[in-house]
């Protein structure tokens, strides 16, 4: 195999508010879980129908974390980039091994941006793994003191 690629990209809401642990070496871990859905139309009845997916999100960046722990809450719509990995442990009631699939965002290619902004406006802030930039005020200002002789 010449290479292989490992990306996840996913546009949705948080079906909950970020769970936010401490681990075994004191650092930080968010968990998100995001519905994604698709709408079609019925042939047979005309009917308007939906199928919403649910995701795993594991994010490890205590900069992320961070942002995640301050301004993320149920509802949000987020873009999260990362890649899929599969967990497996051993169940210790039953002794049944056991499975979950997630998307982690850890390293350099992962990023996470909240579309929505606290002021609910259309502005987009944008927080990675290698770039920082929490929301900004300056971001959400009043478009008032544009000038109005714009030619398009």
């Amino acid at each position: 195999m010449a290479g292989s690629l490992n990306k996840v990209q996913l546009i949705g809401r948080l079906g909950a508010d970020p769970e936010i642990k401490q681990m075994v070496n004191g650092k930080s871990v968010a968990r998100l879980s995001i519905a994604t859905s698709q709408s079609w139309k019925d042939k047979s009845s005309g009917e308007r129908k939906e199928k919403t997916e649910w995701h795993r999100i594991v994010i490890f960046n205590e900069g992320l974390v961070n942002v995640v722990q301050q301004y993320l809450k149920k509802g949000a719509n987020v873009y999260v980039e990362g890649q899929l990995s599969t967990r497996k442990w051993k169940d210790e009631a039953s002794g049944q091994d056991k499975y979950s699939t997630e998307i982690v965002l850890q390293g350099y290619n992962s990023s996470l941006t909240m579309l929505d902004s606290r002021n609910n406006s259309n502005n987009s802030n944008l927080v990675s793994e290698n770039k920082s930039s929490l929301p900004n005020d300056n971001l959400n200002q009043d478009n008032s003191d544009l000038d109005d002789e714009i030619p398009f």
